[in-house]
C-alpha cells in the first residue's frame, strides 16, 4: 500500500528497487465441441510443483476491515472460523483464515523470536492455529521481506531472519505467508521473495507463499517458480474507482496464471460498505474470472445477508476454482462494455458482462465468439440460478456498474431448456420531477424455441406515474423477434434528486409450458437542469461522487475521513474560495442537460501534503474526454483547464493516480465553473 499519511492505511518504506507502489457447483454441460480454436499462445511459467495452490486460495483476511484496530484480536479470529463452519463457508471452498500486521509485538523477544502481541493473542499464535485447525481450516501469518513491517508503529520484517521465522511460523502451525514488501532497504526483490522460499521449503511443513511485491518488479514474469501467488498491483480501496484500476491493471496478465502460480489482484472488499451491492456483485464476479484469490476482508461477525449472499454463491466460486486454471481474457471493451471469457475445465465457458459506466447499457456477444460453433447452447445465469437455451446471442442489459455472469456450453440438451429473452429500455432515465418522459421497453427472445404468452411490466416507487402506452403482451415470439411497449412516466413534483429503482419484467412460458419471469434493475436518477449563466460546480448538486479517500468536499481540500475535514484549497501559495476537494482516484458527475457550453477550471496537488502528490485530470462529456491534463505534482502551480462540453447530457470530472498510486494524491478542482 502507497499511502504513508493516512492512519487507516500502512506505512510503506522501499528501497531504491522497490520504491513506489504500496502495497460452487456450475452447470453441469459435456465438453464443447472439438471444432473448438485453439486456445491462444500461453507464457510457459514454472510453478513451485509442490500441490498447494492448485486453484486460487480462499479464505479471510482481516486487513481491510480492523487494519491494526483493536478488534483484530484471537476472539475474532477465532469467531470467523467458527463462522466459516456455521454460515457454509468451508464448504463452499474458503480453508484459510489469515493475520495480517500488528499480530507481534514491535520487538523481538531475549532470544530474537518473534513475539505475538500478548493483549491481542494471549495464548499465542500455536492455540490459534490448533483452534483453526480442529475446525478442519487453515491459518495464515503475515510478515515483510524488509526490516519492519508496514504499519507505522510496525513489527520486525523478516529480513535477515528468513529461516528462524520461517522455523517458527511453521512450529506454530502456519499454512500460509503473506509476505509484504516494507522497509526491503533497496535490496533486489527477487532475491529478497526467493530466500524466503528456500527458508519455507527448509521446514518441511507445506505452506502457501504469497508475494506481496505490489507489482513493482513484476513478479509474473518471475516468480511462479518462487511463490505460489503474487500481488499484481497496490492494495486495493474499498471504493469503486480502486476496484476499477486494479481490475484493468490485472486483466492483461492472464497468460501468466495457472495451477500453483496466481495473480492476485489483492482481496475482496465485499461488504465492507464503500460500493453498491451491485458494485460488490461485480467485484465477486470479476475476481471469480480472473482465477483470483478469494480472500474475504469483511468482519463477517457483522455481514448483511447480501453479503452472505454474494460470498457464498457456490455456482461463481465454480467459475475461479475451476481446476484448468484458466484466467479470464478480454473479448472486447468498447464503451465501458466489457465481455470477458474464461475456458472452463468441462468445455464450457464462463462470461462476464460487465458494465463499466454509470448508466445501464446493453452488452452483447456470441457464443461463437467465446467458443466454438453448435446448434444450439445452454447459458446458465450464475446470479439468478436459471438455466436457458440461446439460438447463440449472449446479451442483456447491464446496470450501470453491474455485472451479468454467464456459463455458457453446447449441450445437446439445450431443448429442454426455456428461451432466453433480453429486456431492455431505451432511455438513460435523467428524470425531472413534474416532467413526463417517453421510454420504451424492448422484450426479445434470444433462444431456439419460441417465448410464449409473453408479458412486460415497469415498475418504480410508490406515487411514480408509470403507464403503458402501447400493448403490453404478445402471443408468442419467434427467436429474433421483440416486443416494444411505449411508456409515459412521471416523477411527482417535489422529488428530491437522487438515484431510485426502477424495474423491468418480462413473463413469458417455453414451449413446454414452464412459467419464467425474467428481470431487470434500472436506476433512475432524478435531476434538476442546471441554471442559466455561470455558476461555481460546488454549488451545484452532482449525481454521483466517488473519492479514493474520503468525501469529496466542497469549497475546501479532502482531508481523507469524514465530511468536514479539510482545508482551504491552496495550489502553488493561492489559496481558492471555491472548488472541490478530491483524492485520487476520484469521479464525480453532474446533470448538464445538453444546455451547458463550458466547463473551466485551475487544477492541481493541493499544497498540504507538501512535496508529496502526482495525479492528472480529465473532464467527461457524455463518457467522452474532452480536456485533460498532463501529470501533474505538487511542485508545479495551479493548471487552467477547459472543456467544450456542448450538448452533452451529463459530465464528469476524473483524477487519477499519475500511474503511481494513490500516495498524497490531495486534487484539487480549484474555481472549477459551469457555463449554460
Amino acid at each position: 500500500m502507497r499511502h504513508p499519511h493516512s492512519r487507516t492505511t500502512r506505512f510503506r518504506v522501499a528501497g531504491a528497487l522497490g520504491a513506489g507502489l504500496l502495497c460452487a457447483t456450475g452447470l453441469a454441460a459435456p465438453a464443447l465441441a472439438s471444432s473448438a480454436p485453439a486456445p491462444a499462445a500461453r507464457t510457459a511459467s514454472p510453478s513451485l510443483g509442490d500441490g498447494l495452490a492448485l486453484t486460487p486460495p480462499m479464505g479471510f483476511n482481516n486487513w481491510n476491515s480492523t487494519y491494526c484496530r483493536a478488534e483484530f484480536n484471537e476472539g475474532m479470529v477465532k469467531g470467523i472460523a467458527d463462522l466459516f463452519v456455521e454460515k457454509g463457508l468451508k464448504k463452499a471452498g474458503y480453508q484459510y483464515v489469515n493475520l495480517d500486521d500488528c499480530w507481534a509485538l514491535p520487538q523481538r523477544d531475549a532470544n530474537g523470536r518473534l513475539a505475538p502481541d500478548p493483549v491481542r493473542f494471549p495464548n499465542g499464535i500455536k492455540a490459534v492455529a490448533d483452534y483453526v485447525h480442529a475446525k478442519g481450516l487453515k491459518l495464515g501469518i503475515y510478515t515483510s521481506a524488509g526490516t519492519r513491517t508496514c504499519d507505522s508503529v510496525g513489527i520486525p520484517g523478516a529480513l535477515g531472519h528468513e529461516y528462524e521465522d520461517a522455523r517458527q511460523f511453521a512450529d506454530w502451525g502456519v499454512d500460509y505467508l503473506k509476505y509484504d514488501n516494507c522497509n526491503n532497504q533497496g535490496l533486489d526483490a527477487r532475491q529478497r521473495y526467493l530466500t524466503m522460499r528456500d527458508a519455507l521449503k527448509a521446514t518441511g511443513r507445506p505452506i502457501v507463499y504469497s508475494i506481496c511485491e505490489w507489482g513493482e518488479n513484476k513478479p509474473w514474469e518471475w516468480a511462479a517458480d518462487i511463490g505460489h501467488l503474487w500481488r499484481t498491483t497496490g492494495d486495493i480501496k474499498d471504493n469503486w474507482p480502486s476496484m476499477l484500476s486494479i481490475l484493468k491493471q490485472n486483466l492483461p496478465l492472464a497468460r501468466y496464471a495457472g495451477p500453483g502460480r496466481w495473480n492476485d489482484p489483492d482481496m475482496l472488499e465485499v461488504g465492507n460498505g464503500g460500493m453498491t451491492d451491485t458494485e460488490y456483485r461485480s467485484h465477486f464476479s470479476l475476481w471469480s474470472v480472473m482465477a483470483a484469490p478469494l480472500l474475504i476482508g469483511t468482519d463477517l461477525r457483522k455481514a448483511s445477508q447480501a453479503t452472505w449472499d454474494i460470498l457464498g454463491n457456490t455456482e461463481v466460486i465454480a467459475v475461479d476454482q475451476d481446476p484448468l486454471g484458466r484466467q479470464g481474457t478480454v473479448v472486447s471493451s468498447a464503451g465501458g462494455r466489457w465481455v470477458v471469457a474464461k475456458r472452463m475445465a468441462d468445455g464450457s465457458r464462463a462470461v462476464a458482462l460487465f458494465n463499466e459506466s454509470g448508466t445501464a447499457q446493453r452488452i452483447a456477444t456470441s457464443a461463437g465468439a467465446v467458443g466454438p460453433r453448435a446448434d444450439g447452447y445452454a447459458v446458465r445465469d450464475l446470479w439468478q440460478h436459471r438455466t436457458y437455451n440461446t439460438a447463440g446471442t449472449l446479451a442483456a442489459t447491464v446496470p450501470a456498474h453491474g455485472t451479468v455472469l454467464l456459463r455458457v456450453s453446447a449441450d445437446r440438451r439445450w431443448a429442454a431448456y426455456p428461451p432466453a429473452v433480453e429486456l431492455g429500455l431505451d432511455s438513460r432515465l435523467l428524470l425531472t420531477a413534474g416532467t413526463p418522459v417517453a421510454l420504451t421497453s424492448a422484450v426479445t427472445d434470444l433462444g431456439r424455441t419460441p417465448a410464449r404468452r409473453v408479458s412486460v411490466a415497469l415498475t418504480g416507487p410508490a406515487g411514480w406515474g408509470i403507464r403503458a402506452t402501447s400493448a403490453t403482451s404478445a402471443a408468442a415470439l419467434r427467436t429474433g423477434r421483440t416486443l416494444r411497449t411505449g411508456w409515459r412516466l412521471t416523477v411527482p413534483a417535489g422529488t428530491p434528486t437522487g438515484s431510485y429503482g426502477l424495474t423491468l419484467r418480462a413473463s413469458y412460458r417455453s414451449p413446454s409450458g414452464t412459467p419464467v419471469t425474467s428481470t431487470v434493475p434500472l436506476t433512475a436518477s432524478v435531476v434538476v437542469p442546471p441554471p442559466a449563466g455561470t455558476s461555481y460546480l460546488s454549488d451545484l448538486p452532482w449525481m454521483s461522487a466517488a473519492n479514493g479517500f474520503g468525501p469529496v468536499e466542497r469549497d475546501t481540500s479532502n482531508g481523507e475521513k469524514a465530511a468536514g475535514d479539510g482545508r482551504p484549497l491552496t495550489i502553488g501559495g493561492t489559496v481558492y474560495a471555491k472548488g472541490l476537494g478530491t483524492h485520487a482516484r476520484g469521479d464525480i458527475a453532474f446533470y448538464t442537460g445538453g444546455a451547458c457550453e463550458k466547463v473551466t477550471a485551475s487544477v492541481g496537488v493541493d499544497d498540504e501534503k507538501g512535496a508529496k502528490g502526482s495525479v492528472a485530470f480529465e473532464i467527461l462529456a457524455d463518457d467522452t474526454r474532452t480536456a485533460a491534463t498532463g501529470v501533474l505534482t505538487n511542485a508545479m502551480p495551479a493548471q487552467p483547464l477547459t472543456a467544450d462540453i456542448t450538448g452533452a447530457q451529463v459530465i464528469r470530472l476524473v483524477v487519477t493516480d499519475g500511474g503511481d498510486g494513490t500516495d498524497s494524491d490531495h486534487a484539487d478542482w480549484a474555481d472549477t465553473r459551469l457555463t449554460c
